[in-house]
């Protein structure tokens, strides 16, 4: 079974859409949130699975991480309302990258990659960054924003793997692991 070394429920989601057995265990691990971001996406994951395959030998487990690049700046989790409005504001009218460092881990065998997906926002007046705002959404989201909900008004074009900018590239994991559909 594979265990996912995360709390994030659209990775829980993702996985249970797709049919796959799985449990949680949330991973404590102290996440980089400044550095080159593709470096930082791959090593959250590393550290997320590593700390649970530390506690699990020969369990398979899935490290994930997501990560908003905006010009070699990592956007993050909003700590609050203010920052999830400065986020907004900086994506406006621009392209950005979601990038997700993926790590499987069995048997002390470690498997990584990282996917990304160019996505471009709509130029945001005040008014929809204040009706984003409200809904709440924004909290706990890398880049302050969800696609798959209310974010999604938010977005004029999405290049690459949708499933990346909700939280789990599908596609990155099974190149990692093409059985993993079929138990």
């Amino acid at each position: 079974m594979l265990i996912l070394a995360s709390r994030s429920p659209q990775r829980r989601a993702i996985l249970e859409q797709l049919g796959i057995a799985f449990e949680v265990r949330v991973a404590a691990v102290q996440e980089l949130e400044s550095g080159p971001p593709e470096e930082a996406a791959a090593e959250n994951a590393r550290r997320k699975a590593c700390a649970v395959a530390a506690q699990a030998p020969g369990a398979l487990v899935l490290g994930a991480d997501t990560i908003v690049e905006l010009d070699g700046r990592i956007y993050g989790k909003p700590a609050d309302a203010l920052a999830a409005r400065a986020t907004l504001e900086a994506l406006s009218g621009r392209r950005h990258t979601v990038i997700s460092g993926v790590c499987l881990i069995e048997d002390g065998r470690v498997s990584a990659a990282l996917a990304r997906t160019a996505v471009r926002f709509r130029e945001l007046g005040a008014e929809l960054i204040d009706w984003y705002l409200a809904s709440g959404e924004w909290r706990d989201r890398a880049g302050g924003y969800a696609v798959q909900g209310h974010g999604a008004a938010l977005v004029a074009a999405l290049e690459g793997d949708y499933l990346n900018v909700v939280g789990l590239p599908v596609a990155t994991l099974l190149d990692l692991r093409p059985g993993l559909l079929l138990g």
